[in-house]
């Protein structure tokens, strides 16, 4: 057992907080433009375009994860406090992690299409250094106590303030397989032969990582399943026809194509 007293926030100075969470988001951003800028000719960019389509992807992560939070997570609350909606300055809490893959994959491909970029070869590089902030994210959400686990008597378990009984560290069980995924996603990268399949793979890996870890997820749950479940199956089914169609058939050349 292990009682939780992580301070969440790393630096502060008067009411100016930053905490250990929003770092995983900055670090993302910041990797991904990294990888953006090192493989600008590879994918047809200038340096400006790599700043431009950074931008268009905090954007659209931002607007996509408070979206999908107001629409399926707390419509309820939202409804009664119309000005939460637009309130991101009190923090990145209320954000669906489904809603900001939306909206980063939105942001890019219309970034594309204005660009007339290759839109799956960019999504083969942003969801690498995703992964990676995704894993770190989760960390820090066990340092902030929030996203716990279920009740449970296993040697591990973790009791966090103000939450009854010792629960599984589901967001440390998130973390590790989205590690596993990050190195998987690089092992894949070496080896792809078509522009889609890190994507793609990355799709398939994440929705089957984040249906089997929130089993041990303190969630409600709908005809069986919590609702990020239910996102994740979608997930499995469009990450898994995608492989299967434009990548493994031979027949197929639609991945081919400079556009999507």
């Amino acid at each position: 057992m292990y009682i939780h007293d992580l301070n969440p926030v790393l630096f502060s100075l008067g009411s100016f907080k930053i905490y250990y969470y929003s770092l995983a988001y900055l670090f993302g951003f910041l990797l991904a433009l990294f990888l953006l800028i090192r493989k600008r000719e590879k994918l047809g960019l200038s340096k400006d375009d790599c700043y431009d389509l950074t931008a268009w992807m905090i954007i659209g992560t931002i607007i996509g994860a408070r979206l999908f939070e107001v629409l399926f997570w707390s419509p309820g609350y939202y409804y009664n406090h119309l000005i939460e909606i637009i309130a991101f300055w009190k923090g990145i809490s209320g954000m669906s992690y489904h809603g900001g893959l939306f909206g980063l994959v939105i942001a890019v491909w219309l970034f594309s299409k204005k660009r007339k970029l290759a839109f799956l070869e960019l999504a083969d590089v942003i969801v690498i250094p995703a992964a990676l902030a995704l894993a770190f994210g989760r960390i820090g959400n066990f340092i902030n106590g929030e996203l716990v686990g279920t009740v449970t008597n296993v040697s591990w378990c973790v009791v966090f303030p103000l939450v009854d009984g010792c629960r599984h560290p589901q967001q440390l069980y998130a973390a590790g397989y989205r590690f596993f995924i990050f190195f998987g996603l690089l092992g894949i990268s070496k080896i792809k032969k078509k522009a889609g399949v890190v994507f793609f793979s990355y799709l398939l890996l994440e929705g089957i990582g984040r249906f089997a870890v929130d089993f041990f997820r303190e969630d409600l749950h709908y005809l069986g399943l919590s609702l990020g479940q239910w996102f994740s199956i979608a997930m499995i089914l469009i990450g898994g026809y995608l492989l299967m169609k434009n990548c493994f058939n031979p027949t197929k050349k639609l991945v081919q194509s400079k556009y999507l």
